[in-house]
Order: C-alpha cells, then structure tokens, then sequence
C-alpha cells in the first residue's frame, strides 16, 4: 500500500485525547505501549511524544514530526500486511510521525528517520513502527537543516 503523507498536521484536540496505542512498542522500547503526542504551537513541525510503560518505568520522550510538505518526494510505501494489522483500508486513515534525532543538542544536526516511522490508524489511534517497503530510497537519518537536507533523499546510513 502506498501512504502519502498528509499536508496540514492532524488536530488531535484535547490533550487526554492524544493518546495512541503502540501494543508492539517502538524497536527498542517494547515495553513502553501507550503514546500521548504533545503539540505545542511554537514548537511547530515538532511534536512531542511521551512514551509510556509499566508503572516501574519512567516514561520517556521523543521528538516527532508529520512529513506532509516537510520532506520533499517522501512517498512511503508500507506492506500489505501492515495495513491490514493496523486496520487501515485507505491511505487516508494512516496518520504519519517520523521520530526525529538531535544530534549534540544542535538543531543544525537534527535528522529524522524516514525508514522507520510510525504508522497510525487515525480512526482507532493504534499504531506501530514499521520499516517501508522501499526503504532503499530514504535515510535513517535524513538531514532536516535547509544546507544538508538539499541532497537528494538517497540513502546515508
């Protein structure tokens, strides 16, 4: 299936109502299952994710982002059988978030990872994190800064 990001940032209304549901976890976070996505208006593109697990986990936070006319010519494409687990029938019902890394603190080197984003059914807010079936034509770490990013999508890691 082909997923084409969405252009204007999905409203998630409410704060309690942020919340998705990851019953796989992230790779490398398995036991953290729960999600509330934070949007902050002067943060914009950025959104902030807390990941939540077990009571005798903290949670932990990362920086997420919608793709849609941020990164240009980024047309993932997801398994079929990752449409089909996550319940999703149209391109439309899939909601996109690419985690973005800060490298030393320095937003000039923040890249964000467009092999492996998360999927997320808008209609039931489960999601999970997949790896695109044409991820020979993106970066894990893709540059975000105007300079580095003006190098074609191809693949650095």
């Amino acid at each position: 299936m082909k997923v084409i990001p969405e252009i204007t940032p999905f409203d998630f209304g409410a704060p309690a109502a942020n919340e998705i549901l990851l019953p796989q976890g992230i790779i490398g976070f398995s036991q953290y299952t729960r999600a509330e996505l934070i949007a902050m208006p002067d943060h914009q593109p950025f959104i902030w994710m807390r990941l939540q697990g077990p009571a005798d986990l903290d949670p932990i936070h990362f920086i997420v982002m919608e793709p849609g006319g941020l990164i240009a010519d980024y047309e993932l494409e997801i398994f079929d059988e990752d449409a089909e687990q996550l319940g999703l029938n149209d391109s439309g019902d899939a909601m996109i978030l690419n985690i973005v890394t800060l490298r030393n603190q320095q937003p000039t080197e923040a890249t964000v990872n467009l092999v492996g984003p998360l999927i997320i059914n808008r209609r039931t807010r489960i999601g999970r994190q997949v790896v695109i079936s044409n991820y020979s034509r993106y970066s894990a770490h893709y540059p975000l800064v105007a300079e580095a990013a003006a190098e074609p999508l191809a693949r650095t890691a």
